[in-house]
């Protein structure tokens, strides 16, 4: 057997999983490529309207267990 030969058969079967396994972290989303960008989705930015809503949401209820703390109840 061809030393050679089985060695290129070798060299394409795996640059073929390379191939397969690029393209699913391109699917899901992931990754880095060799000059340090990100593959895939875009990150996502919250408004400013909705940081101050969940914050307002998270003081509210932070006002609600405190007060229960004080009236005993945790």
């Amino acid at each position: 057997m061809n030393i050679l030969a089985a060695l290129k058969r070798e060299e394409a079967k795996l640059q073929k999983q390379a191939d397969t396994v690029r393209a699913a972290i391109r699917v899901l989303g992931g990754g880095v490529t060799s000059s340090g960008k990100r593959i895939g989705r875009k990150k996502q930015v919250m408004s400013a309207a909705a940081r101050a809503k969940i914050g307002r949401a998270a003081k509210k209820r932070w006002a609600k267990f405190r007060a229960a703390k004080a009236k005993g109840k945790h």
